[in-house]
C-alpha cells in the first residue's frame, strides 16, 4: 500500500476508536489514537496474518502490552477483517467479546490476554523464544506505552530478549509523553528510552510514529537486523487526530460525551476528505 492508502486506513481506525469509546461511555482513547498509525502498519503491511485463518501455525504474533488501549487494537482488527466493524459499538458492554482489555479466549485475532502493565512484553519474549527453539520464522511484536516503562518487569523481559539475541522480536514504544497522572518525565521519567534499550543489547530506531515512510523503514530495518532484538521508539501525539484530545493527559481514560463525539467525528471526517483529495 502507498502512504495515502495507509493514512486513510489509520483515519478509519481512529473513527472506530472514538465510536467504540463513546458507545461504551468508558475506555482509553488517548493512547489508542496515538498508536493508530502503528496499528495500521502492523496489521495491514508488516505482519503475516490471515483473518480467514486466524490461528494458522506460521503466523506472526502481536501482544498489546499496554492492554488498556484495546479500542485501538480492536479497531485495527475489525478493519483488517477479523470481525465486523459494527461490533466496535459493543465495547465493554455485557455479553460482548470486546472487553475493556484484550482477551485471547474470546476476541478473534488476539494472541495474548493483557492489561496488567509490564506483563505483555514478558509473554511476547516467551513467544519469540519458542519460535527460536523450534526454528520457526514467526516474528513477534509487542506495543508498550512509555509510562509502562516505569514497570520493572519490562526491563527483566528486555534483559532476557537481549541475552537470547531474539532477532525475531520487535518492541514498539508509543512515546506520546503522557500517562494517566500527567507527563511521564514528571511522574517517573523513563528517559533516555533509546539508551536504556541499547544497554539491554537492542538495536534501537527512533522515529516519528505518525510518518508512514519512517515507520516502514524502521520495520524493514528490524527485519534485516540479525543477532539482536529491535526496539522502535515512536514519538507520537496522545489523542492524535482529534483536536481537543491532542496532547491532553485528561483524555487518557475518558469517554467523549455526545457533543464531543460529534466534534471528534467531524475532525476525522475532514481529515478523511482531505486525504481523498490527494
Amino acid at each position: 500500500m502507498n502512504t495515502i492508502e495507509l493514512q486513510k486506513i489509520a483515519n478509519d481506525i481512529r473513527k472506530g476508536i472514538v465510536t467504540a469509546v463513546y458507545s461504551a461511555k468508558s475506555g482509553h482513547p488517548g493512547g489508542s489514537l496515538s498508536a493508530a498509525d502503528i496499528y495500521t502498519y502492523l496489521f495491514f503491511e508488516e505482519m503475516n496474518i490471515d483473518p480467514q485463518n486466524e490461528k494458522k501455525e506460521d503466523r506472526d504474533r502481536f501482544v498489546l502490552s499496554k492492554g488498556h488501549t484495546a479500542p485501538g487494537y480492536y479497531s485495527a482488527l475489525a478493519h483488517r477483517g477479523f470481525f465486523p466493524v459494527e461490533d466496535l459499538k459493543t465495547l465493554r458492554k455485557a455479553g460482548s467479546y470486546l472487553q475493556g482489555h484484550p482477551d485471547m479466549k474470546h476476541t478473534p485475532g488476539v494472541d495474548m490476554s493483557s492489561g496488567s502493565l509490564g506483563q505483555g512484553i514478558s509473554a511476547a519474549v516467551g513467544m519469540a523464544i519458542s519460535a527460536q527453539i523450534y526454528k520457526k520464522d514467526d516474528r513477534v511484536y509487542t506495543l508498550l506505552g512509555d509510562g509502562e516503562l516505569q514497570e520493572g518487569q519490562v526491563w527483566e523481559a528486555a534483559m532476557l530478549a537481549g541475552h537470547r539475541k531474539l532477532d525475531n522480536f520487535v518492541v514498539i514504544v508509543d512515546n506520546n509523553g503522557l500517562q494517566i497522572d500527567g507527563k511521564i518525565d514528571e511522574v517517573n521519567s523513563p528517559y533516555p528510552i533509546d539508551e536504556k534499550f541499547k544497554a539491554f543489547h537492542f538495536h534501537v530506531i527512533n522515529i516519528d510514529g505518525h510518518n508512514f515512510d519512517e515507520i516502514a523503514k524502521a520495520f524493514s530495518q528490524a527485519r534485516q537486523t540479525k543477532g539482536m532484538p529491535t526496539a522502535i521508539i515512536a514519538k507520537t501525539v496522545k489523542g492524535k487526530g482529534v483536536s481537543f484530545m491532542e496532547n491532553q493527559a485528561s483524555w487518557h481514560g475518558t469517554a467523549p460525551n455526545e457533543q464531543q463525539y460529534a466534534i471528534a467525528m467531524e475532525d476525522l471526517e475532514k481529515a478523511g476528505a482531505a486525504l481523498c483529495q490527494k
